[in-house]
């Protein structure tokens, strides 16, 4: 038996993933100890066939748990290695683990493992999650669980530590592959993170780790969490987002890289402020549910989608009548009415004129611009943003508030989505080539980038609504 270290593992209804982990590991004959929290399956039944140490313990949060686990089985090596069900070890670190002795690392306490983190089957390898580092080893009695922390659990040991960047764990939950499993789940974890942050911001909790950006891999995460903490709450998912799509080149993982990056970065991070403010301004909320019941949310949803429904289908029609090629063609609206083209051709010579301002050589035609010794784009239908332009009309049109106020807000947010089109037009135009289509949709980034951008100005345009705050006050 393995007399330098032991394996730690949580589960719960893990029989999908607990017989892959311990396959992994078989071959380190080292002690193997289970903390399950309850499980309906075989996740017990696999664990104690395989010879390991089972305990059961209520679960409250993962800090808690990994803190029963270290205080409460009888663990006899000088290391320990901490790990999640949905964890494997790759035959890489399997062998580095097979030659670990003690007496090498006398000045070591911790040891940090590089993870591979998996989505729907494909590793996610940019967005700033790869490297990324772990501390899954650490010195047995000297290492202990950070309850200081409510959900983004960690280990914290004192003195000296290392990183193998050479030897991996694979993450891959194959629960995730079911979206709903994936929303459920975050859900209840942007809970008590929300908590969390209102703790920290009342002061009820500190961190424990010493921020430090040059400092080791936690102490760095600590450092920017409280430059996260001091973000504008709203704005910061957008700009994480978008920092991890292009600061970290997330968008170079494909579609489903996309997805993740936009859920865990995005979606995820947008919940909890929404129940961060749920938390410390309850009374807001209340007048806020008030408000909506007064304004009856069914008549503005049947009206936003009445609209959106005619502004899609007047775009289709005036494409199709004036579209040479179509039976129905006409002349009148081609020549009067052509509000599509003559948006086309707006954005082919905005985007000209401002690549020509930058230096560059560029011509265009009607719908088409080339950048000399760069690339040639052909601004088609889809390329024109009426599909987001509609949404964002319809939504603003429809909202119960004076026109006035509908009027200045619907030409300052089409003016910025085109401005935001004709950027893109710019941005490709001077680094796109026709390989890059392989790599991703920049129509599908685009997309998501304005929806993001609509959704965001859309919510603090309601929310600064002078009408619910008067509203608010008479209740």
């Amino acid at each position: 038996m393995n007399d330098q270290f032991s394996f730690i593992i949580l589960t719960y209804n893990e029989e999908m993933h607990l017989p892959r982990l311990l396959q992994s590991i078989s071959g380190l004959n080292a002690p193997v100890f289970i903390l399950d929290s309850g499980s309906s399956d075989t996740t017990v039944a696999i664990a104690t066939e395989a010879g390991a140490t089972v305990l059961q313990h209520p679960f409250e949060n993962h800090p808690k748990q990994w803190d029963f686990a270290l205080k409460n089985f009888n663990i006899q090596t000088p290391w320990v290695i901490c790990l999640d069900a949905d964890q494997v070890v790759t035959p890489l670190l399997s062998e580095k683990l097979h030659n670990f002795r003690d007496e090498d690392y006398r000045q070591v306490n911790g040891i940090y493992f590089n993870r591979k983190n998996f989505f729907k089957g494909r590793w996610i390898k940019h967005g700033g999650y790869s490297p990324f580092y772990l501390l899954k080893m650490i010195r047995y009695n000297v290492g202990y669980s950070d309850l200081n922390e409510n959900m983004d659990h960690r280990f914290i040991v004192s003195g000296e530590t290392a990183i193998w960047k050479d030897g991996y764990i694979l993450e891959e939950n194959l629960k995730e592959n079911n979206i709903s499993f994936w929303i459920d789940k975050h859900n209840r974890y942007s809970t008590l993170v929300a908590y969390e942050e209102v703790e920290r911001l009342k002061k009820i909790r500190s961190q424990t780790i010493k921020p430090r950006f040059w400092g080791s891999p936690d102490e760095r995460t600590a450092w920017l969490k409280q430059l996260w903490w001091r973000m504008p709450r709203y704005a910061r998912p957008a700009i994480y987002f978008f920092y991890r799509m292009f600061g970290q080149l997330g968008i170079l993982d494909g579609r489903t890289g996309i997805i993740f990056h936009f859920l865990q970065a995005f979606w995820f991070r947008l919940i909890v402020d929404i129940k961060i403010d749920e938390i410390l301004h309850p009374q807001k909320t209340a007048a806020l549910t008030h408000y909506s019941n007064n304004k009856s949310p069914l008549k503005f949803v049947i009206l936003f989608l009445v609209l959106f429904l005619a502004i899609f289908y007047l775009n289709v029609g005036i494409f199709a009548l004036t579209n040479p090629t179509n039976l129905h063609y006409s002349a009148f609206v081609t020549h009067y009415l052509n509000y599509i083209g003559w948006l086309q051709r707006l954005l082919v010579v905005s985007s000209t004129g401002v690549l020509r301002l930058l230096g560059f050589t560029a011509i265009c035609n009607e719908d088409s611009l080339l950048v000399v010794g760069h690339t040639k784009l052909k601004l088609a239908y889809d390329c024109l943003g009426l599909g987001v332009t509609g949404f964002f009309a319809a939504f603003v049109l429809s909202y119960p508030k004076k026109w006035k106020s509908k009027i200045i807000f619907l030409i300052a947010g089409v003016t910025g989505i085109e401005l935001l089109n004709i950027a893109r037009f710019v941005l490709l135009g001077i680094f796109w080539n026709k390989h890059d289509d392989q790599l991703f949709d920049h129509h599908t980034v685009f997309n998501i980038f304005i929806y993001i951008a609509i959704a965001l100005s859309l919510y603090l345009w309601v929310r600064h609504d002078k009408e619910l705050n008067k509203n608010d006050a008479a209740n």
